[in-house]
């Protein structure tokens, strides 16, 4: 590993001595059982430095890229390593579906999951929420499986990496369906602030994109799932806003081609729900990204509170999209307890100009208690975290009893969970 090693938007400088790329369960097993200080990673798009190490980092790309798909249980057991793009096809030409899916398909499986990554939809939960059992390497090398409804399963789902390294995950599947898309330009703000919850249930998935310099939202992407009605015909205005006329790219100046097909022509859901497409890449990584999720009851008033100060969140914006999801019970997962909208921003890539706008961001939304991405960027302090999550104590009384010896360990773990070690 070279000190030039580094994460997809270039913000994160791996301070690992050493990456591993083993082959199989059994090399991977020695390199975690032989190691003082291991973590694993991932497709790398991690904003935050929650996948570095002090001393090994471990890729699970060269594992087998196996999709094992079980009918009557209605279930994939996958490499932890596999892309969601990677297995999607594999799952639909199976006739299955995931029930959600993130903007992009390109990142890993364990990663999204381990981080809360979440997708979009009222009615639908995280990427985590689709994980019925999950298998992973512990301290000693031995190899664990956790099953839903198991005591520790709530807390390993979602871990940060903190209780070993997972090789396998079983996911929930649904019957395959096809999504139409479409995107609408220009909806007016007092729509949004009149009947925020009414635009967000408006389809399977939906996204708000703003710039946040005033005025009606750049643009709605609108995803409906095609049920026994069949395809529908989009209206050329949509509370007020109007459609579009041809294919675009949430964040300005970037190529439409490489998004997702938008002119309301039903595709399988691997090929609407990402807004990205797997054989491009979304952007050039010069950037970073923050995300916090507030109940969805409060969304009306968190927007007010955002749109307040966005004479200091547009002169460093890309784009900002808003979306839902639904509640799970995953200890450490941003929506744990509760019917979720999250604000998201991609910033330009400069640390030292976003930082102080983060706080003011945070200290905006503390009322309605913000819980931020644990793989975007963010200040939120240790003892708000700890106010925020309602089983970290237990979480903690977890990875203490998994890793006595503080194996998995790294100074973001430290930083958000102080008491993890005293």
């Amino acid at each position: 590993m070279t000190p030039a090693e580094k994460n997809w938007a270039g913000n994160v400088t791996y301070g690992a001595r050493r990456l591993h790329t083993p082959r199989s369960l059994a090399e991977l097993q020695e390199i975690v059982s032989g190691a003082t200080a291991v973590r694993a990673l991932g497709t790398r798009h991690s904003f935050s430095t929650v996948a570095d190490a002090p001393g090994d980092l471990v890729s699970l790309a060269e594992l087998p890229a196996t999709v094992e798909i079980d009918p009557e249980a209605r279930t994939a057991r996958v490499g932890a390593g596999l892309r969601f793009g990677e297995m999607a096809g594999t799952l639909h030409d199976a006739g299955f579906a995931l029930h959600n899916l993130g903007s992009l398909p390109h990142i890993s499986v364990a990663g999204a999951c381990a981080t809360g990554t979440h997708g979009s939809g009222t009615g639908n939960r995280s990427l985590a929420g689709a994980v019925r059992a999950l298998e992973l390497v512990t301290a000693d090398g031995s190899l664990t499986t956790l099953h839903r409804g198991d005591p520790d399963f709530p807390g390993a789902v979602v871990s940060l990496g903190a209780l070993g390294v997972v090789t396998r995950l079983t996911l929930d599947l649904v019957p395959s369906f096809d999504v139409q898309q479409w995107v609408y330009e220009d909806l007016p703000v007092d729509e949004v602030r009149r009947d925020f919850a009414g635009v967000l249930s408006e389809a399977y998935s939906v996204s708000l994109f703003t710039t946040w310099q005033g005025g009606p939202l750049d643009q709605v992407w609108l995803k409906r799932a095609v049920g026994d009605d069949g395809p529908r015909t989009a209206p050329q205005r949509w509370r007020g806003a109007r459609l579009a006329d041809g294919q675009r790219h949430p964040v300005p100046g970037m190529p439409p081609a490489n998004c997702t097909r938008q002119d309301g022509v039903p595709g399988p859901w691997h090929t609407r729900l990402p807004h990205f497409r797997l054989e491009f890449t979304p952007s050039s990584g010069e950037e970073l990204q923050s995300e916090y999720f507030v109940p969805r009851e409060s969304a009306t008033e968190a927007f007010h509170a955002l749109d307040r100060i966005k004479d200091r969140i547009a002169p460093l914006l890309l784009i900002s999209e808003i979306r839902t999801v639904a509640a799970d019970d995953l200890w450490l997962s941003p929506a744990q307890g509760r019917d979720s909208v999250a604000f998201h921003f991609t910033w330009v890539p400069d640390t030292a100009a976003v930082t102080p706008v983060l706080a003011a961001i945070e200290e905006a939304l503390a009322p309605f208690g913000a819980r931020p991405h644990w793989g975007k960027v963010f200040t939120t302090p240790a003892e708000d975290l700890d106010r925020l999550y309602p089983h970290l104590d237990d979480f903690q009384k977890l990875v203490a009893r998994t890793d006595p010896h503080d194996v998995f360990g790294n100074a973001f773990l430290r930083r958000c969970f102080p008491r993890l070690r005293a």
